[in-house]
């Protein structure tokens, strides 16, 4: 390894990077670019859904990734390591939050 690649292995170690994490960041970003290229072709204004607090496309991405880390923990806490079907309901409940609120 070059030393660069030292460095930045021996200061990041302590996070415990996998490949997975990678790409789940690397997801989120994108996800943020895509909604700011909407946001700006195609600007929309606040609705109020079920929660009666006027929603932005971004204060419901922010509602559904929150509400998914909240879904991953308590399926780690309950039923164990295994997050395909917590995937599964995330999935759900972003397509709720984005129609519904």
């Amino acid at each position: 390894m070059d030393d660069f690649s030292t460095r930045l292995t021996e200061n990041t170690a302590w996070m415990a990077w996998t490949w997975q994490t990678g790409v789940f960041f690397a997801l989120i970003a994108t996800v943020l670019i895509i909604f700011t290229v909407i946001a700006v072709r195609r600007p929309e204004r606040a609705r109020v859904g079920v929660l009666r607090i006027p929603t932005t496309r971004g204060d419901r991405l922010f509602i559904t990734l929150l509400g998914s880390a909240f879904i991953n923990l308590a399926w780690l806490a309950l039923v164990g390591p295994e997050l395909g079907w917590a995937l599964a309901l995330c999935l759900v409940y972003a397509l709720a939050v984005f129609r519904l609120v």
